[in-house]
């Protein structure tokens, strides 16, 4: 499905070359102040530019069409549309009968009987991480006092990752990358075992996030490794304050007043221009792929925000829940 939420529930639609990318947030309080200059820090960090990222650079500027009068949130759906104008899809022709390895082009016309928009990879594209993050943007503004910030810590394993990116652009290839985040002041008791723990609840937005493979709260899977009297977290305050953290501040489920800590991985971008080998889907043969058109060669570095985003949304709905007794 293309929704996500208990309470603040977000429905996304478009493709990456399609005329528009959207969302709607459903169950967003009323009152709260909100105008379009609000997403414009966010939508730029996110848009791409630098090096190391894709040459396509739309304005991604925001239009409010429902759910907003008077600079306020109505309380009824909130709809948000960017439009798409700087497309070439003429690059992506090949690529219907020679699919991506490692892209979504095969099992998306698998799924949809060949009806899948296949243009710079339609709604499996990265550009729809522009609604996620717009909708990032009125999640913060439900979490007064919680700061959210993540940052890429390397890519391809190397922590100067300028040189890592240049290295692979001269190869024509392209490189994943290592994201962290951190979330201080969430009270604690946020959550609702047993399936929808908080972590549970941030993992599954984490993971709608095109290129993420994989996540860790805290010690992560060094946990393995640990003994219990090292891995357990004593608490030194009435308050749940703890003298380590290798909880990533979530217990049994639970926000437990900590620092909420995740790291999530970012797989290299599929698309790239040295010459890989594919099926051809026409005649049966496998054959020389060099993918052509505009793309990122970290799409790692444009995914903090993304980060920060889905981690607003999910303590956005788990606030919310608890407040009504839900969670």
């Amino acid at each position: 499905m293309n929704s996500f939420g208990r309470i603040f529930r977000m429905h996304i639609f478009g493709e990456s070359h399609g005329p528009l990318v959207g969302l709607c947030l459903d169950g967003c309080p009323p009152g709260i102040a909100l105008k379009e200059e609000d997403f414009l820090a966010d939508l730029d960090r996110r848009r791409a530019g630098a090096r190391g990222t894709t040459p396509r650079v739309e304005t991604d500027h925001p239009e409010i069409v429902s759910g907003c009068f008077e600079g306020h949130t109505t309380g009824a759906p909130l709809t948000l549309l960017f439009t798409n104008r700087n497309m070439r899809s003429g690059d992506y022709a090949a690529l219907a009968r020679t699919p991506r390895p490692g892209h979504a082009d095969f099992v998306a016309s698998k799924r949809f009987r060949g009806f899948n928009d296949p243009r710079g990879g339609g709604h499996f594209s990265g550009r729809l991480t522009l609604a996620l993050v717009a909708a990032g943007v009125v999640a913060k503004k439900l979490l007064p006092g919680i700061r959210i910030s993540a940052r890429l810590l390397s890519a391809g394993g190397h922590s100067d990752i300028a040189s890592a990116i240049d290295r692979a652009m001269k190869e024509g290839d392209s490189l994943g990358g290592l994201v962290e985040c951190r979330a201080d002041n969430v009270p604690a008791g946020w959550g609702e075992p047993f399936f929808d723990p908080a972590e549970a609840v941030i993992s599954h937005l984490a993971f709608a996030v095109p290129a993420i493979k994989g996540i860790e709260f805290g010690s992560g899977f060094a946990a393995a490794a640990m003994k219990g009297s090292r891995h357990n977290d004593p608490i030194i305050n009435r308050e749940g304050k703890t003298a380590s953290n290798n909880a990533g501040g979530i217990s049994g489920g639970l926000t437990n007043g900590n620092e909420l800590v995740f790291r999530v991985a970012v797989k290299p971008t599929s698309s790239i221009s040295k010459e890989q080998q594919s099926l051809n889907l026409e005649s049966g043969i496998m054959e020389p792929l060099s993918v052509k058109g505009r793309h990122d060669a970290c799409i790692a570095l444009r995914v903090p925000v993304v980060i920060e985003a889905i981690t607003a949304m999910a303590l956005a709905d788990l606030k919310l829940m608890a407040a009504r007794g839900e969670g």
